[in-house]
């Protein structure tokens, strides 16, 4: 196994083959310890998320096991982009005050961040790297958010149950 990482520095959004490709190096352990949780051998899953092979891709099956295995956000981000949609993984965050005032405090960095996009608005050119950037970041606030929703609700239902 190569430990020459082939996506130094990649963006914010990938292509499904490179997101692939990471979530196998990116998995706890390698590409190694992802062949033994799946039941599969090293070099098949290592030729199978190879970025630049193009002759061997997984079978839906391995496709979905490599999903749930990884849960990994970059290659969920792959998935559901080309059809204009946002996973979302019910992650509940504690609505204490705190968390609140954490997300609020996130919410204004985030705001701070599309206030400072002023240079695709301004003359209504958009770049194709300012555009991904502030999908990523729109997508993290509506997590975020949804997180602190799941964590009341969770709550509610502990309370209504005890």
């Amino acid at each position: 196994m190569s430990r020459t990482d082939l996506l130094p520095d990649a963006g914010p959004v990938l292509p499904l083959r490179q997101a692939l490709y990471r979530a196998g190096r990116d998995y706890k352990g390698g590409l190694t310890a992802l062949a033994f949780a799946l039941v599969m051998d090293t070099d098949a899953i290592q030729k199978k998320l190879h970025p630049t092979e193009e002759r061997r891709w997984p079978t839906p099956d391995e496709l979905e096991e490599i999903i749930r295995e990884t849960a990994n956000p970059l290659l969920l981000d792959a998935l559901v982009r080309p059809a204009g949609a946002v996973w979302y993984k019910p992650v509940p965050v504690p609505a204490t005050q705190e968390a609140l005032k954490a997300v609020g405090a996130m919410l204004a960095r985030a705001g701070h961040f599309v206030g400072t996009m002023h240079a695709g608005a301004a003359d209504n050119v958009w770049e194709a790297h300012e555009v991904a950037a502030l999908e990523k970041a729109g997508n993290d606030v509506m997590r975020e958010v949804l997180g602190i929703i799941a964590g009341a609700k969770a709550a509610m239902e502990a309370t209504d149950n005890g």
